[in-house]
Formats: C-alpha cells, sequence, structure tokens
C-alpha cells in the first residue's frame, strides 16, 4: 500500500524531486530504492516566525503497489431528453454546479442566464476596458461563468463542512484545470484559464441535454396556487418548471427586488465595503519571503489581514498576488472595482480588498432603515455613485497613496497602478465617509506589523463594495425551499450563501440534492 508522510521542507527541496523522494522516504522509515514515486498531495506555504518552510503531504508510491491513476476525466452524465423540470436563474457556479448535480440524478434543467457566452463577454469586457463602455447585462460580473470567471478563479474557502470539496476541484481538473489545484492549499486557476474550463463544463451538459439560453434575464417568478411553477424573462416569455432555482451573484440586485415583489421572505445581512489596495508584488514577496524573495518554489506572495477597530472587523478580501485591479461595475453611473490574477501570477502589482464591516448601526448612522431588506444595497449604491463622481466618469477610479489617505491629505501625485481606466487624485474619505475611520486606523495598526504596508508607494483605488450581498433569501434549512414561496430555491452568493466560487458551487450541489429528494418521494 502507499505510504503517506507530512513534511516541513526548505523551499530548495521542491526542486530537486530525488531529494524530495529521499526525505519523505526517511520519513516514513522505508529504504529510498523502494520507492517507485513521490506525489505531492498537499502543499501550503508557512512563512510564520520569520521561516519560510514548504508543508507537504507526500504519498510514497512502492514497488508492487498499483500503478496511480491516470488523467482525472469529467464524470459521466446519463443523456436527458425529457423536458426540463428545473429552471435554474444564472450561470454562475452555483447555478452550473447545480445542473451538473441534477444532471448526474438524471433531472434535466434549463439555466436561464441574462449575460452572455464566455466570447462574447470578452468583447464587452474589452469594450469597457478600453472605452469606458459599460454593457449592464454583460460584463464582469454578469455572464457564463458568474463573476468569477474573469475575476480570478479562487477555489479556498473556510466552509469546508459544507460538502465535498473534492468532488468540485476534481470536476474543475476534468474540465481541463491544473491538476494542482488539487493539491495546493489555496487553490487558484487563474483569469486565462478559467474561462475555457466553464466553456467545456457547459459544452460537457449541453451534450447530456441541459438547455443554456444566454441573453435571458428573468424578471419575475410565476406562481400557482402559492407555488412556484415557472419564471417570466424580459421579453415576456413564460418558462414552466417544477422547482425554480434563483442563484443570483452578488450583483444581481435586481433580482432581490422581483423576490420581495413575488412574496419571498428576504432580510439583511452583513457586508463590507472598503478599497482595493495595490503594493509593487517585490516588496509583498520581500515582506513574506525575506532574503527567499522570488525563490521559484514559493512563487508570488499573498496575505490575509484582520484588524478590530473599536467593535469594526476591518480585513483584506480577495488578495491577488501578481494581478490586476479591474472595472467591475454592473449600472452605469456607479463605479466598482474588484481584482484578478492570471494563473502565473507573475504581474507587477499584488492587490487585495480592504474593507470593513458594514451592519444595521452603521446603515441606522447614515439615514438608513437596518429592517429595510434593502439599506444595504442603497448603502452600496451611495458609495459607488459616489466614487463614479469622484473619479470623473467613463470608470476612472479615483484613488490616493495609502501614505496620503492615513495622513488625511490629498495625493499630489499617483503611482503606477494595474487599473485599465486610469486614476484621479481625491480625498477618498469624500468618497468612504465614516468607513474611512476604521480603515485608516486599521491601516496604521497593520503597518506597525508590516512596516511601509501603509507607504508612499502603495495606492488606495476606491470603492470595492461587492465582497458579498447585502441581502438574504430566506430558505428552510432543511429543505432548502423559500419559506413562503415553496418550490423556490434561493442558491449561492447573490442570496447570501456563499462566499466565492467553491462555496457557491457547494451550495449548488446542495439545493439539486434537496430536489432530487423531492422527486424521489
Amino acid at each position: 500500500m502507499p505510504k503517506t508522510v507530512d513534511l516541513s521542507v526548505h523551499p530548495d527541496v521542491l526542486l530537486d524531486h530525488g531529494e524530495l523522494t529521499a526525505v519523505a522516504a526517511k520519513r516514513a522509515g522505508v529504504r529510498g530504492h523502494h520507492v517507485v514515486r513521490a506525489i505531492v498531495r498537499r502543499r501550503s506555504i508557512d512563512a510564520r516566525r520569520g521561516r519560510v518552510q514548504i508543508r507537504l503531504t507526500v504519498e510514497l508510491q512502492m514497488m508492487g503497489d498499483a500503478a496511480p491513476a491516470g488523467a482525472v476525466q469529467p464524470v459521466s452524465l446519463p443523456s436527458l431528453t425529457d423536458a426540463p423540470r428545473v429552471a435554474i436563474v444564472g450561470a454562475g457556479p452555483a447555478g452550473m454546479f447545480c445542473a451538473w448535480s441534477l444532471a448526474r440524478a438524471g433531472i434535466r434543467s434549463v439555466i436561464l442566464e441574462r449575460g452572455q457566452r464566455v466570447q462574447a463577454r470578452r468583447r464587452d469586457l474589452a469594450a469597457l476596458v478600453r472605452r469606458g463602455a459599460l454593457n449592464p447585462e454583460s460584463n464582469y460580473c454578469f455572464g457564463e461563468g458568474g463573476a468569477g470567471t474573469f475575476s480570478d478563479g479562487k477555489l479556498y474557502t473556510r466552509a469546508s463542512k459544507r460538502g465535498d470539496t473534492k468532488a468540485v476541484l476534481e470536476a474543475f481538473v476534468g474540465y481541463g484545470a491544473s491538476p494542482d489545484i488539487a493539491v495546493d492549499a489555496r487553490p487558484h486557476i487563474g483569469t486565462n484559464r478559467l474561462p475555457n474550463v466553464i466553456t467545456a463544463m457547459r459544452e460537457h451538459l449541453q451534450n447530456a441535454g441541459v438547455e443554456f439560453v444566454f441573453g435571458a434575464r428573468v424578471d419575475d417568478l410565476v406562481c400557482k396556487g402559492g407555488t412556484v411553477s415557472g419564471v417570466r424573462l424580459a421579453d415576456g416569455t413564460v418558462v414552466d418548471a417544477q422547482a425554480v432555482v434563483v442563484a443570483p451573484g452578488h450583483s444581481a440586485g435586481d433580482v432581490h427586488r422581483w423576490l420581495i415583489k413575488a412574496g419571498a421572505a428576504v432580510s439583511a445581512k452583513p457586508f463590507a465595503i472598503g478599497v482595493r489596495v495595490e503594493h509593487s508584488q517585490a516588496w509583498i514577496d520581500r515582506c513574506q519571503f525575506g532574503d527567499l524573495a522570488g525563490h521559484p518554489a514559493l512563487g508570488a506572495a499573498a496575505y490575509r489581514l484582520v484588524q478590530q477597530v473599536d467593535g469594526t472587523g476591518v480585513f483584506s478580501f480577495c488578495m491577488c498576488p501578481g494581478g490586476f485591479i479591474a472595472p467591475a461595475a454592473t449600472v452605469d453611473g456607479q463605479l466598482v472595482v474588484n481584482g484578478w490574477s492570471p494563473s502565473s501570477r507573475r504581474g507587477r502589482f499584488a492587490n487585495s480588498g480592504f474593507v470593513a464591516e458594514v451592519g444595521p448601526e452603521r446603515l441606522a448612522a447614515a439615514g438608513l432603515n437596518p429592517d429595510d431588506p434593502l439599506s444595504g444595497a442603497q448603502f452600496q449604491q451611495r458609495l459607488e455613485q459616489r466614487a463614479y463622481t469622484a473619479g470623473g466618469g467613463a470608470f476612472t477610479a479615483p484613488a490616493q497613496r495609502l501614505a496620503d489617505f492615513v495622513g488625511g491629505r490629498v495625493s499630489k501625485d499617483l503611482p503606477e497602478c494595474s487599473y485599465p481606466r486610469g486614476l484621479l487624485s481625491c480625498e477618498l474619505t469624500d468618497v468612504l465617509q465614516d468607513l474611512a475611520a476604521p480603515l485608516r486606523a486599521a491601516l496604521v495598526a497593520i503597518d506597525r506589523r508590516m512596516p511601509g504596508f501603509a507607504g508612499h508607494d502603495a495606492v488606495a483605488v476606491a470603492v470595492e463594495s461587492r465582497t458579498s450581498s447585502p441581502v438574504r433569501v430566506d430558505r428552510d434549512r432543511d429543505t432548502l425551499q423559500s419559506p413562503t414561496l415553496p418550490g423556490l430555491y434561493p442558491v449561492g452568493e447573490g442570496a447570501g450563501f456563499a462566499g466565492g466560487i467553491m462555496s457557491a458551487a457547494l451550495d449548488g450541489i446542495r439545493a439539486a440534492e434537496a430536489i432530487a429528494r423531492v422527486a424521489e418521494s
């Protein structure tokens, strides 16, 4: 039988497979010449306490063991020929993995996506990046694969108890992602690769009989006798279904409005807003890895920061090593920024969201009613409109050197930045209002731990407002159906039950399993 050992090694060991095999064999208490191959099954970087080590789980294939399995292939799906029984609103990870899981159970579905396929989305993104021309239905947030398709493809999650993360990772590998995502502690496909992976998944589902309709914005639910029986599209078309899965992204505010109109129970939930901060990737590498910065076994360094400020949580979010800041607006006149990294993570800059929690007290202080489930969305809208105005329009972003933001002064000039629409120097407090104070205090505290983090060469770009949905569409814990609208399954990030690609995919699978249980009963 193969032997598995856990190791903590210097990065140099990963550059010599023979040495790695010898170290693993010694730890396992076996003779090296009995080892056929050493396979890394888990890999993470431990840079704590100023000592950089790579933590590994290594499987040793011994003489006489069966050969390891070959390349991962997509799971086999049955041929689905009956009429679709489930309508899925949204072709993001929650919607696509819901359809995938339903197909495995022999249940045919139709996915209704307001945006476009990957290739058409590329053209729409190019128009936004180059000319500032926003397509409100096809952009960084809306379209095939959801917001994650062109926003990095990070797959790590702290919600490991929500489902089988291994099955999701293997599915992505089967559709063309690097097998490394099943090994790395913080798996990441990369924006340059994820679109092709999403396309392969969609084509596999289509070949099995799952329907995809793009450019199909859903504007209402159809109900009969108090039970959901389908959806109505923007063009008036009614799509009948025995169950409706609503799997919008975090930016589909109109979906929340028509769900409320139809009678769905909806509540406000905490969220966070702030800025994107950008540093030189070389500086982040030195800060995290010291003399080992640039080591080929380490790659681009990342960070995760948390700071409490007078009861308000401030934290980094969606950190993008070697990445780029992107215009992620969905409404003209409102500016939103996000970040992404290519699979190589070799860009010159590192960026991350740096955000402060927004709860009922902050909404009330802004003159909003915290009991209104859409008050958080109104708060988001206000800041996004301020950011657009402060940037001067055309999705130019307001920005400030971090040292100047902390010091409360407008930057005389701005450093080079990866944001493609350009920056305009301004006082970000005018955009962030009372959120500026906790962000500023957190930066001061973090700069003590990481000297230079809030320095002159780093920049803050506003506004990072779509960290998560400010709304939760209520559902029963067991059936996953709306308590007020039977047959409605609110799922994923936009419904308030996920916070990224992996957790959204797992939530979509859970919904499919719940639907299958009803179908079997």
